[in-house]
């Protein structure tokens, strides 16, 4: 068996804090004497005299307290004495009129009372020391202001691999490079190559730019430091340069490592934006980044990762060549990557045999990789809530529809009227949608209150569309314009119901106007967007044409409108007793899909009712 001792260290620390407790015990000693001297001389008389001096009247007062006595002569000098058991000295005092006072006899022991007497002094310095060692072992926390706040994350802790990320295929290509250069750095060196010193990743919110670096960094095998762009900048001048030298430098001991800075628009936006001039805190940060990512000193192994959704407000400085020498750009996922992504997030939960995740797939088109990872959350909670022991596919499109739609107000009071109302606003937006052959199909109507909305009619696109022509354009508007038209067909009144319908379709057509070129007044672009770099955002736009070309720019705004209202009216005025099948179906059902109306359209057409 082996003899376990403890180690040296420990020892040396215990022999440390006793020598330190004796040193404190001393001074308390020493401190107790020096300042429980008595204040005033006092005289000691043999037990004889004091009984002399009390038969000449010359004591005013004493106090017994065992044998001890002490007292104060007439003349106000102090004195004491020791006295043996005399039951006639009270008498012979009394006699002299001298003012007793009897106390118990103390048996407590001086260092007890010295101890009581002392204590809040005690407390005080064994306070004053705890703090003064909390200084020296916290490694002078009161003046680490520029010390990085980055978290390493080392290898047995980084859990994310390339196998947790899925839709963004080609930004992981792109990563590939890094990650052969971290674990062969000869192969690529021998060859006079240089790896990347930055690499930005850029894209929308959601996408997954944070899963990416952690993803490269458990691939690697190597230190991962990761810190928030927020985390540089404080109240005092030059902490944020501070603390990049700083990472710097903890970097430098770990290297080969990664660095990651999140959000780094935070402190890298452009030069001479900000408020302060040359000496605003922001700008002497983002210098401090640039010197350090290629300046005098090498990082040899140090590959600096950021995200942003704002590229656009970067300092050009910080976007060279040698500085982030590559930009990955991370997108949506298109069809295959949502697949991917469901599959990543539905890896630990339980499916049922009904659940077909390339449906879904299609059924989501512009989700980022955050809006599914939400999306199956929620489908888990409410199939837990209905007490199920696993996912079925209606759990997963309530889920789809809550995080679309927002939650079903079930509480919301509507009058028939309304509810009426309703019913064929949606039924008018779906018949055009679905008579019109440029637009999108129709995927499911409801007339149930979510959000903020009365109703809501969902479209689909077969395929993911990432540029627009002219035809699908009018067709969305002519889809918004369905709403106000069956109103007003029908019911013979308008409501207010069609204010976002007309505010999209208005926005829409000023920008076919104004940047598409998509009307009479040729391929221009009028107006140009002011952006503050500092504020990050648009604040005006630029009027930069004549008051004629702005008013012809309403006349074609007008124009367009008016055009798809007008083909609208026609779609549904030929088809009205579609339309109230439809409206009649929703108020029946409530929700109905896109197969429902396309049963709808085909039973019209079949009856002689000929859609356009």
């Amino acid at each position: 068996m082996q003899n376990s001792k403890p180690p040296l260290n420990a020892n040396t620390s215990m022999m440390k804090t006793i020598a330190l407790w004796v040193v404190i015990a001393l001074i308390g000693v020493m401190l107790f004497h020096l300042f429980n001297q008595p204040t005033k001389q006092t005289t000691a008389f043999a037990f004889s005299e004091f009984l002399k001096i009390v038969d000449k009247g010359e004591v005013k007062e004493v106090t017994i307290q065992g044998n001890t006595i002490k007292g104060t002569l007439t003349n106000g000098k102090p004195f004491d004495t020791y006295t043996p058991d005399d039951p006639k000295l009270v008498e012979r005092l009394m006699a002299k009129n001298v003012l007793i006072t009897a106390k118990p006899k103390d048996e407590s022991p001086w260092y007890l009372t010295a101890l009581i007497s002392w204590i809040p002094m005690l407390l005080l310095i064994g306070v004053w020391i705890l703090f003064m060692r909390q200084m020296q072992t916290g490694g002078t926390k009161a003046m680490s202001f520029g010390r990085s706040k980055a978290r390493l994350m080392t290898q047995d802790k980084i859990k994310v691999t390339f196998a947790d990320v899925a839709g963004v295929d080609e930004a992981k290509d792109e990563l590939e490079e890094i990650i052969d250069f971290l674990k062969e750095p000869k192969r690529f060196t021998s060859l006079g190559g240089r790896i990347p010193k930055g690499v930005l990743l850029l894209g929308p919110p959601g996408t997954g730019k944070t899963l990416l670096a952690k993803a490269v960094a458990g691939e690697a095998g190597v230190p991962f430091f990761s810190m928030s762009g927020s985390d540089f900048v404080e109240m005092f001048v030059g902490v944020g340069a501070s603390r990049v030298r700083d990472l710097f430098a903890q970097g430098k001991q770990h290297a080969p490592c990664i660095i990651f800075i999140d959000e780094i628009d935070a402190v890298g936006r452009h030069r001479g934006a900000g408020l302060g001039g040359g000496h605003d805190e922001r700008e002497q940060t983002l210098n401090q980044l640039l010197v350090e990512m290629d300046g005098f000193e090498s990082n040899e192994g140090v590959i600096l990762m950021a995200a942003t959704n704002r590229p656009d407000v970067l300092d050009p400085a910080l976007l060279r060549p040698g500085r982030f020498d590559r930009q990955v750009v991370v997108v949506h996922p298109d069809v295959k990557g949502r697949e991917g992504i469901l599959k990543v997030h539905t890896r630990n939960i339980p499916l049922s045999d009904d659940v077909n995740l390339a449906t879904l797939a299609k059924a989501t088109p512009g989700f980022s990789g955050a809006d599914l990872s939400n999306l199956v959350n929620e489908s888990a909670l409410l199939a837990a809530r209905k007490k199920r022991t696993n996912v079925m596919m209606d759990d997963l499109e309530m889920a789809k529809d809550k995080v679309l739609m927002g939650v079903e107000r079930k509480s919301m009071v509507i009058s028939e009227e309304e509810k009426k109302t309703t019913a064929y606003h949606e039924a008018g937006h779906a018949l055009v949608a679905k008579i019109l052959p440029n637009a999108d199909p129709v995927y499911k109507v409801s007339i149930i209150p979510r959000g903020r909305a009365m109703g809501i009619t969902q479209q689909l696109p077969i395929d993911d569309r990432h540029t627009y022509s002219k035809e699908f354009l009018l067709a969305t508007i002519s889809v918004l314009m369905g709403g106000r038209v069956a109103e007003e067909l029908v019911l013979g009144w308008l409501t207010t119901g069609a204010g976002n319908d007309i505010e999209r379709a208005t926005d829409m057509a000023r920008l076919m106007v104004t940047e598409w070129g998509m009307s009479s007044l040729g391929p221009l672009s009028f107006g140009k967007v002011e952006q503050e770099m500092f504020l990050g955002r648009e604040i005006s736009k630029r009027v930069d044409y004549s008051e004629l070309t702005a008013q012809k720019i309403d006349e074609e705004v007008k124009t367009i409108i008016m055009g798809c209202y007008t083909k609208t009216r026609d779609v549904i005025q030929n088809n009205l007793d579609i339309l109230h099948k439809i409206a009649q179906r929703l108020l029946e059902k409530e929700v109905i899909d896109g197969s429902e109306i396309d049963k709808i359209v085909q039973e019209g057409a079949a009856s002689g009712e000929a859609p356009l």
